[in-house]
């Protein structure tokens, strides 16, 4: 179909970095194209052909979906184990505090220290700032926002004792603690914000119709493969579903709300 590798790029949580490498490699396979994985630094990349198909947040898809032409299309979605999914691509934030402290509900998080992965993720901030919408708090709600760099550096921050409370990716969080059991007597969930559109698989529109057509038909069979569910559920994932561009208008309205409110910069 093309003698030029497809590149991969992942934008998401390096914790993922071993079901995104097999799912590339997977893929190649099936469509029988040669594949590489890197590590998405700027989403202009699908347009200036350094990226072909992206694991990427879908607070970055709503804003690529706007441009006149986007430069992405959708592929497919995971589907995440467990009952609070409810068999839909969707995820949750789970606002996440130390053990030991008084906290109980978002609400109480007033004046507190907060930190966040950074401003490209739904989950850790679109999402954050949506809600803090919702509660008519637009003008300092926390006592200090801090960019941490990523969904494991909150959840340390938060364990150490350096912030107070963090919005974790639900999928993320699942990973980590099952990989670093000893996270888990050092924190507590108060508080669930969504749930919202899943993290999709896209694929820059530039490429041939037949092309994208082959690697979703690969994404969408993974659910029947044994072998490939044994990989996918290192990531807690069931399988792939196709989704629409409505499946991220939760996403799209969050985003609204805040723009609505003038209210971009999460504080």
């Amino acid at each position: 179909m093309t003698n030029d590798p497809i590149r991969f790029a992942t934008f998401l949580a390096p914790n993922m970095i071993g079901v995104y490498r097999f799912l590339a490699n997977y893929v190649g396979q099936k469509v029988g194209v040669r594949t590489e994985l890197t590590l998405g630094s700027s989403f202009d990349q699908f347009a200036a052909g350094e990226a072909d198909i992206g694991f990427i947040c879908g607070l970055p898809y709503v804003y690529l979906a706007r441009e006149s032409h986007p430069p992405v299309q959708l592929l497919a979605a995971p589907l995440l184990q467990g009952k609070r999914y409810k068999g839909r691509p969707v995820y949750f934030s789970d606002v996440i505090v130390h053990v030991g402290s008084p906290y109980r509900s978002f609400s109480d998080l007033r004046d507190r220290s907060w930190a966040y992965n950074d401003p490209d993720s739904h989950s850790g901030y679109n999402v954050t700032r949506s809600q803090l919408v919702s509660m008519g708090e637009t003008h300092g709600f926390f006592g200090r926002v801090v960019e941490a760099g990523s969904h494991q550096r909150s959840i340390r921050m938060v364990c150490s004792g350096e912030v107070d409370a963090a919005a974790i990716d639900s999928q993320v969080l699942a990973v980590e603690l099952r990989d670093h059991p000893e996270l888990e007597a050092q924190l507590r969930v108060i508080d669930t914000l969504g749930p919202a559109g899943v993290q999709p698989v896209v694929a820059a529109s530039r490429l041939a119709d037949g092309l994208k057509a082959a690697i979703t038909a690969a994404l969408l069979a993974m659910g029947e493969d044994p072998a490939a569910r044994t990989k996918l559920a290192y990531g807690f994932i069931e399988g792939f579903v196709p989704v629409t561009d409505e499946d991220y208008d939760d996403v799209r309205a969050m985003l609204v709300a805040a723009e609505d409110a003038s209210f971009m910069i999460l504080r």
